[in-house]
C-alpha cells in the first residue's frame, strides 16, 4: 500500500481509485479474487497480485494474473513480494499476460535506469500507450544484459567462436577454440575495467574544487597530525599525493561517499582514513622516495606495501580497496 500511494500516486482508501480483493469471473474460474485493481478513468488499469514477503517470485504466481488480464481493460499487470516488483504487459499477444516482465524493480537495490519508467506507471503520468511501447524495448534489453551478464562470467562457446572467427584466419580446431575461450574472457575482463577506469578518470578531471578542497583540509589538519615521534615534524603535501588522494577517492565513491573518504598527511606517509578514524585506515600512499609504494590493509589491519611504477598504477586496486571498505561496513 505505501508502494501505491507514495510511488504511484493512488489513494489507496479511496475505492474508485484502488480495489483491494478485485473479483472478476474468469470463464470456468468463478469468485475468484486478484489482490489489487488501480482504476484510472473508470477502467482498471493495472492488476496487482501480491506474494509473502521474502517469498521467491515464480511463474506459478503469476497465474490469476493471466486470467484476469484477459478479461478486463488492463494492459499492466505487477507481481510482488514487497520488495521485488515485476511489471508485465502483453507484447507478444493481445489481451494475453507475457511470460516475462518487461521490468523488474527491486526496492532494496534500486537500478536509477528504470526510475524513469516507474515514473510512467504513476497516475498523474499514466499513458497506456506509451508504457507499452516503451515496454518492448525494456523487455529486451533487460534479456539482452542477462546474457552479455553470462557471457562476461562464462562465455558460450558460439560467443567465443564470433570473435575468434573476426581475428584469427585459420581453422578454429579444438585446441585453438580452448586458447580463444581463455582469451575472450581475459579481453572482456580487461575492457570492463577499462571503460571503468575512464569513467573514474573523467569523474577526478570533473573535480574542479577536490584540490582546493584537499589543501583546505590538510592545511586545518597540518597543527594536529600525529604519527610516531612525528608530532613536531613539518608536513609537506605534495601535488602527486594530491592526485593520488583524487583517484582513491574515485575509486571508493563506488561504495561510500566523497565526504567519508578524509586525508592524513605524515611526514613518511599519506594516509586515507574513513570517516577520519584512525582505526578505520584505508590505504597509505608512499610517494616520498624514487620507488612508490600503495600500503593496502587486510581484516586484520595489517598493512601490505605494493610497489608501483606510475600514479594511473592506482586503478589496478580497485577490488583490494573496496573490499577494504566492505570490511569496515559490515
Amino acid at each position: 500500500m505505501p508502494f501505491l500511494h507514495s510511488v504511484l500516486g493512488y489513494d489507496v482508501f479511496d475505492p474508485s481509485e484502488v480495489i483491494p480483493e478485485f473479483t472478476a469471473d474468469t470463464g470456468t474460474k468463478k469468485g475468484e479474487k486478484v489482490d489489487y485493481a488501480l482504476i484510472k478513468d473508470d477502467e482498471v488499469q493495472i492488476l496487482i497480485e501480491c506474494k509473502k514477503f521474502g517469498e521467491k517470485l515464480s511463474p506459478k504466481h503469476a497465474n490469476q494474473l493471466f486470467r484476469y488480464f484477459s478479461v478486463t481493460s488492463a494492459r499492466v499487470a505487477i507481481l510482488t513480494n514487497g520488495v521485488q516488483y515485476e511489471f508485465y504487459t502483453d507484447l507478444d499477444a493481445p489481451n494475453k499476460m507475457d511470460e516475462k516482465p518487461f521490468l523488474m524493480l527491486n526496492l532494496s537495490d534500486i537500478d536509477e535506469h528504470i526510475v524513469p519508467e516507474i515514473k510512467k506507471l504513476t497516475k498523474s503520468s499514466f499513458d497506456v500507450d506509451s508504457i507499452v511501447d516503451a515496454a518492448g524495448e525494456l523487455k529486451y534489453l533487460s534479456q539482452i544484459k542477462k546474457i552479455l551478464d553470462v557471457q562476461f562470467d562464462s562465455p558460450e562457446e558460439e560467443f567465443v567462436k564470433f570473435f575468434a572467427s573476426r581475428v584469427y584466419d585459420g581453422v578454429l580446431t579444438v585446441k585453438v577454440k580452448a586458447q580463444f575461450l581463455e582469451i575472450t574472457s581475459k579481453a572482456l575482463k580487461q575492457f570492463l575495467n577499462d571503460s571503468i577506469n575512464e569513467r573514474l578518470k573523467s569523474a577526478i578531471d570533473s573535480d574542479v574544487k577536490a584540490n582546493t578542497e584537499l589543501n583546505k583540509v590538510l592545511s586545518d589538519q597540518s597543527d594536529g597530525i600525529t604519527s610516531d615521534n612525528e608530532s613536531n615534524s613539518k608536513i609537506e603535501t605534495t601535488d602527486e599525493e594530491i592526485e593520488g588522494y583524487n583517484i582513491i577517492k574515485a575509486i571508493l565513491r563506488q561504495k561510500v561517499s566523497a565526504e567519508r573518504i578524509v586525508p592524513r598527511d605524515t611526514q613518511s606517509y599519506f594516509g586515507i582514513l574513513l570517516d577520519d578514524n584512525n582505526r578505520k585506515p584505508l590505504c597509505r600512499l608512499h610517494f616520498n622516495a624514487k620507488q612508490k609504494y600503495i600500503g593496502l590493509f587486510n581484516e586484520n589491519k595489517k598493512e601490505k606495501r605494493v610497489p608501483i611504477e606510475k600514479i594511473d598504477d592506482l586503478f589496478n586496486f580497485n577490488d583490494e580497496l573496496l573490499n577494504t571498505v566492505s570490511l569496515y561496513e559490515k
